[in-house]
Order: C-alpha cells, then sequence, then structure tokens
C-alpha cells in the first residue's frame, strides 16, 4: 500500500494498553502490545485472546502438542494506558521538531 493512504494509529508495540471491549475487558491492569498489524487494524496484546493451536508431529516434536497463544484483536478494543494518570488515557498528536509526539489528553504528558 502507498504510504500516502497508510493509516495512522496511537498504538506502537511495546506500549502498555488496557483492554476496553471484548472477553478480557479489563480497564485496570494495563498489558503490553507485541506487535501492530495497521493493514488489518488489529493488535496482537501480551495475555489477551487467547486461542488453541495444534501442532502436527515434526523431527524436533515427534509427539505434537497442543499450544495456547495470543490471537490479535481490533485496535479499537484497546485504549493506550498513562503511567502518571494511572488510567487509560485518548491521544493527541502534536508536532515538535519535525516529528510527532503522543500527548495523553489527561494528564497533558508525553507517552514515550
Amino acid at each position: 500500500m502507498k504510504q500516502r493512504f497508510q493509516p495512522k494509529f496511537n498504538i506502537r508495540k511495546g506500549d502498555n494498553v488496557v483492554v476496553v471491549a471484548g472477553d478480557d475487558k479489563d480497564r485496570s491492569a494495563p498489558k503490553k502490545v507485541l506487535a501492530v498489524y495497521p493493514q488489518k487494524s488489529r493488535v496482537l496484546v501480551e495475555g489477551v485472546n487467547m486461542v488453541t493451536k495444534h501442532l502436527k508431529p515434526n523431527a524436533q516434536n515427534p509427539q505434537g502438542s497442543i499450544v495456547q497463544e495470543e490471537a490479535p484483536i481490533h485496535i479499537s478494543n484497546v485504549m493506550l494506558w498513562d503511567a502518571k494518570a494511572k488510567a487509560p488515557v485518548r491521544i493527541k498528536r502534536e508536532r515538535k521538531e519535525g516529528s510527532f509526539v503522543r500527548i495523553s489528553k489527561k494528564s497533558g504528558e508525553a507517552i514515550k
């Protein structure tokens, strides 16, 4: 997809977020973002939306196994966590020194 039409999200890999909708909803416990998939508008959050995956037997694992792993959830179901406010926050983007900085609407502090 061309750079001109790329979606812009306020959530990045490594951010702390809270899940605000779905089966794993918990607005008080922040969790870490493992990956962001902007083309599909989805994020992979640590310990959220766990699915069971059956692995076939192979040379390293002759028995085969059943593994629990995270599946992506829609980006609209998470909010960024502000450590200073200790709450989920909305974000505004401001331009500082030629680059965009994410600023919390609750505390007014820059999010790193």
